[in-house]
């Protein structure tokens, strides 16, 4: 099989692929240059500081925003040039949330729903995100949180092949997060692609298969979240308070050797003993720049992109 097959095949297969996608806004480099490759059925977390070009990525993706270089393919197919058909595999959540008018969830679920082949249940959908109770309340009354239940069920309601989430779980309690992730969980399972934005390091470390951290302009690190920066930055590190009352810290790759030779010396376990591994988030701001670049352009609201008609006059 020749190599061009090859490529060609493994982009019909993946979910995503991005091979050396760039973008400048003027002289200001926003992505410089990013591959990206996501699997069907896989959970990817693209992390980054505001600024590094994450929500940029995701609505070239989306077909939103053209690339200024670079192949960019998505469900097998370029995003500017997909047609409706395509455009109805995917599923969006954006950072913002849409002025939905004066409907219920039930109502906006029902209607765009009815644009697609094969979506959802209303009633399936408004379980899912956690609305049963307030399925009958306008959307204008629902809270922060509710409507972005809502952002997230008009996302999912057509079955979507791959689904973009950015920072889906703003203004969630811990319940409705833990909620949420046992959704998207379920959907995985389905065989749906997910490419997740968060600032939550704990949600990415829990629900990605991959992450990649997007910074300056270029992926830095990519990996499964417990393999990310490798073996050197997951060093541990052991601190105790000497004899004097100071706090000493040493990293040692044999931490319990340590410990041992530490208790040996002093006669007993040192005062305030605590052995700890450096966490996804320690690792992630490794990476990052501290002068991270100001807020990045987000997109509106949550929707499908096979829901772009109107509601007006739609539901009765």
């Amino acid at each position: 099989m020749t190599k061009h097959r090859e490529e060609a095949e493994g982009a019909e297969e993946a979910a995503v692929r991005v091979r050396g996608l760039e973008k400048r806004y003027g002289d200001r480099v926003i992505l410089d240059g990013i591959d990206l490759d996501i699997a069907r059925g896989e959970t990817y977390a693209l992390l980054g500081p505001n600024g590094a070009g994450k929500s940029t990525t995701i609505e070239i993706l989306e077909g939103l925003r053209r690339p200024g270089r670079g192949e960019v393919r998505v469900l097998g197919e370029e995003p500017l040039a997909a047609g409706r058909a395509w455009r109805s595999r995917i599923g969006i959540v954006s950072q913002g949330t849409d002025d939905l008018g004066p409907f219920t969830p039930r109502e906006l679920i029902g209607h765009f729903g009815a644009l697609y082949e094969h979506p959802r249940s209303t009633d399936e959908v408004l379980s899912l995100v956690g609305l049963t109770e307030h399925a009958g309340r306008r959307a204008t009354k629902l809270s922060g949180g509710q409507r972005r239940r809502l952002d997230v069920a008009l996302g999912i309601v057509g079955r979507p092949e791959l689904l973009f989430l950015d920072e889906p779980t703003t203004g969630f309690d811990p319940e409705a997060r833990r909620q949420f992730w046992t959704m998207l969980e379920g959907l995985t399972g389905e065989g749906t692609a997910i490419l997740l934005t968060t600032h939550y390091l704990d949600e990415a470390a829990h629900l990605a298969d991959r992450v990649g951290v997007l910074t300056g302009g270029r992926i830095a690190a990519e990996a499964p979240p417990a393999l990310l920066g490798g073996a050197d930055a997951r060093v541990p590190s052991v601190r105790w308070r000497d004899e004097a009352g100071a706090i000493r810290e040493e990293k040692t790759t044999e931490p319990a050797a340590f410990v041992a030779r530490l208790a040996a010396a002093a006669g007993g376990e040192p005062r305030d003993l605590e052995v700890r591994r450096p966490s996804l988030e320690e690792i992630y701001l490794g990476f990052i720049h501290e002068d991270a670049g100001p807020g990045e352009d987000s997109g509106s609201g949550s929707r499908s992109l096979a829901g772009e008609a109107s509601m007006e006059g739609a539901v009765r």
